[in-house]
């Protein structure tokens, strides 16, 4: 248990207390402040009181003596938190992008604090302090929310803050949501899903710079396939920011031969993970110079490509890096995969799905031939770019700036909650990717200027609140003093705010 206490101190100040007492009759004391009068002891009490009772209206101060009595709380605020979260949003000037909509604002901060319903979002601001707009109104409202001219706007602020140029490095990814429902409309629709629900879905493009933040967000029916998804997203980027030129990275799975000609043919340049079905040549040629000799770790071999007649030939360049670790990784589960292969064949276990087992009519053994190839392409990489003149470092480093795209999706699915999704009308999902959207720039910011994750932030701030009580015929403003670290936090945005 814990409860609040006053003592004297040797000077004659009155000290407040928090004692905490816990089992075996052991406790701990967290002094928060001395008084030197009434003033000063109505507000160290009721500062120590909020930390132990936050959202009463009032504070019961008795410690017995004649006399004690309540100190009413008149207003209850998240100054700290919330003053992040404005500041953030103002720095992305996301303030003017919405046209100063509190309504569109206060349902995107309030995801960031506690992802929930578009009702439950009025308890979160309340809770915060900060006045909250009737639900009729929310309702009344996704619809602008949910409109193409509406996302251009917000979408123009990230991208204006993101400070594009000429040969923009982009990165797309895809993912899907799902919903509570059984029965598909068209645009939610069963597909391919990467976590394998059959539940209805819509696929989600996701366009971010080379740093994760967000750039552009579009939803596809759940049945689209995903490599159709890209080509329309960076043409109505490009066509939306007049960028004559821009370097899209993605993952081989998103990359056909098709996909890839068809963004040559746009104009774009391109650095993709490139698929491997055969030792490489110049791979092939090393070792055979080089008999009994390991790859030297991180070595790359450089491929040029040309594809075509001479009229229209297609210039690539791809490159292939070796890595121990990779090697090690690749193998060690090489090694296990073969393992349960030759238990199933053996009849030991049954058959799953297993790329080593190779069915015959009714025979079962280990594909060796499968096995000996994978052991040789373990720890090689493949990148290939259309870009002239390319170097390994900037191809490679750009791939591997794909985990900023990734992590994007994942704060979207955890942090944001953009899933499931229980919304069933088109504009009202549109709306909800609008407002996870917009979610995502203002978190992103927050976590590269503080170098905290919007979680350990969120937690952190909501803990202390600003509070006004009554003291006699005075109204005091209290508030809970804030850790170094938190400080520290604050001031890393608040230099960052001031310099844009």
């Amino acid at each position: 248990m814990a409860y609040v206490r006053t003592v004297k101190t040797a000077s004659g100040a009155t000290a407040v207390q928090i004692v905490y007492s816990y089992h075996r009759g052991s406790r701990e004391i967290e002094h928060i402040g001395s008084a030197h009068d009434e003033v000063e002891l109505g507000l160290l009490r009721a500062v120590a009181a909020q930390r132990l009772h936050v959202n009463q209206d009032s504070l019961d101060f008795g410690d017995g003596r004649p006399g004690a009595a309540e100190l009413p709380i008149l207003a209850t605020r998240s100054k700290h938190l919330w003053d992040v979260l404005t500041t953030a949003w103002q720095v992305l000037k996301l303030d003017a992008a919405c046209g100063r909509d509190e309504v569109f604002q206060g349902l995107v901060l309030a995801r960031i604090i506690e992802p929930t319903s578009k009702l439950d979002a009025i308890r979160v601001l309340e809770e915060a302090g900060v006045p909250a707009p009737a639900y009729r109104t929310i309702k009344r409202r996704l619809a602008r929310y949910a409109t193409d001219q509406w996302r251009a706007g917000i979408a123009a602020a990230c991208a204006t803050h993101a400070g594009l140029g000429p040969a923009t490095l982009v990165l797309y990814d895809v993912t899907t949501l799902y919903f509570e429902t059984d029965e598909g409309d068209g645009f939610r629709e069963p597909g391919f899903s990467k976590e394998r629900r059959l539940e209805p879905q819509i696929t989600v493009g996701l366009l971010t710079d080379a740093r994760g933040f967000p750039l552009m967000v579009h939803a596809f029916e759940g049945n689209k396939a995903e490599t159709r998804t890209m080509l329309p997203v960076v043409k109505a980027f490009m066509a939306a920011h007049q960028l004559p030129e821009v370097t899209v990275v993605a993952d081989a799975g998103m990359m056909s031969e098709q996909n890839l000609k068809d963004l040559e043919d746009a104009g774009l340049k391109f650095v993709v993970g490139a698929r491997i079905p055969e030792v490489p040549y110049q791979v092939a040629q090393w070792q055979r110079e080089h008999p009994g000799e390991q790859l030297p770790d991180q070595h790359i071999f450089v491929q040029p490509w040309i594809m075509g007649p001479n009229a229209e030939a297609r210039k690539r360049t791809i490159f292939y890096q070796y890595r121990h670790d990779r090697a090690r990784r690749t193998l060690h589960g090489i090694d296990q995969q073969v393992a349960k292969a030759e238990k199933a064949v053996a009849g030991q276990v049954a058959v799953k799905r297993n790329r080593f087992v190779q069915l015959s009519g009714g025979t079962r053994t280990v594909n060796r031939e499968l096995e000996a190839k994978t052991r040789a392409l373990a720890g090689l990489k493949g990148y290939i770019t259309n870009l002239d003149a390319p170097t390994a470092e900037f191809v490679i480093g750009a791939y591997h700036q794909l985990w900023q795209v990734e992590k994007s999706f994942r704060m979207s699915k955890s942090d944001l909650k953009a899933r499931p999704i229980f919304h069933h009308k088109k504009d009202s999902i549109e709306a909800h990717l609008t407002i996870v959207f917009a979610a995502l720039a203002v978190t992103r910011w927050l976590e590269r200027v503080t170098g905290w994750s919007i979680k350990k932030l969120i937690k952190t701030l909501r803990r202390y609140h600003t509070i006004q009580i009554q003291v006699g015929d005075q109204t005091v403003t209290a508030a809970d003093p804030l850790p170094e670290d938190a400080l520290a936090a604050l001031t890393k945005i608040r230099t960052a705010a001031g310099t844009h």
